[in-house]
């Protein structure tokens, strides 16, 4: 049994995170962290050239994070051991990369009605380095004063329900496993505790008969803006009578961040090697 641990969800400047590949390498190893999956929102970092490989004292696992609908229900896969030049998820990624540029656009017209706020697409698109989201509109709307934090962005703002929240428009989750399958890697659901599932043992037989084989069972529940819809003890024993692989996470978006979490979940490496089994790498 391999020894050590993992942290298999974390976003660098790719997407939505302060650090890139490098930087997190190192940061991981500094926290006594062997492996780590990049798993920035809706694309691959282009530092990531393989599957998985080394950087100085780190294992490095090519993920991903992208937002779906499961029939209804907003959540987002987490995929692992992708092949990041895969056709079919540059497609995906392409597909989503224009709904969220018109969602901003979107968003940006309205924080300029509601807060009667000189603002540009441009003010906003200027502070991303790789995708676009709301994080970055919570970032300028601290630089302009408007709120003391990016949490207070978002809870008076920028959050779901709130003035100037527009929804994204989600492909289906069939579409997203198909795709990570289609790259070779294994689709995961991302903090599931914050889901608005009815019937877990449903939801999860029907995952299950669409291709996806793990379950994020470890997550810092207790960082999250979010209300929890089952607790993650109860989710834990569904996944594992349902034989699904487990997976965990912390995700961290780096120091200065929306959350800075790196090893508030220590993922030993057995759940890691079982991942790898599942898809031949």
């Amino acid at each position: 049994m391999t020894v050590g641990y993992a942290d298999l969800h974390l976003h660098t400047i790719a997407s939505d995170g302060t650090q890139t590949v490098a930087d997190l390498a190192r940061r991981a190893a500094a926290s006594s962290l062997s492996t780590i999956a990049v798993t920035d929102h809706d694309r691959i970092s282009p530092d990531l050239r393989l599957r998985v490989e080394r950087i100085g004292r780190t294992e490095v696992i090519t993920g991903v994070e992208i937002k779906a609908d499961f029939e209804g229900v907003r959540g987002e896969l987490l995929g692992y051991f992708v092949d990041p030049t895969a056709p079919g998820l540059a497609r995906l990624f392409e597909f989503m990369e224009e709904g969220r540029l018109a969602r901003m656009a979107e968003m940006v017209e309205r924080c300029r009605q509601e807060l009667s706020l000189e603002l540009t697409f441009d003010d906003v698109a200027s502070l991303a380095a790789g995708s676009l989201g709301r994080p970055h509109l919570a970032q300028l709307l601290v630089m302009r004063r408007v709120v003391r934090s990016t949490d207070e962005a978002f809870e008076r703002f920028l959050g779901r329900g709130k003035p100037c929240y527009v929804p994204l428009r989600n492909p289906g989750f069939r579409d997203v496993a198909q795709a990570i399958g289609a790259a070779g890697g294994v689709a995961s659901v991302a903090h599931p505790c914050l889901m608005d599932i009815q019937d877990w043992d449903g939801f999860l037989s029907l995952l299950d008969s669409e291709g996806v084989q793990a379950i994020e069972a470890f997550y810092p529940y207790e960082l999250s803006r979010a209300r929890l819809r089952l607790d993650p003890a109860l989710l834990l024993s569904h996944a594992e009578r349902h034989g699904f692989l487990l997976t965990g996470g912390s995700d961290d978006h780096g120091p200065g961040s929306v959350k800075e979490a790196l090893g508030a979940i220590r993922l030993p490496l057995r759940y890691v090697d079982a991942l790898r089994e599942a898809c031949g790498v």
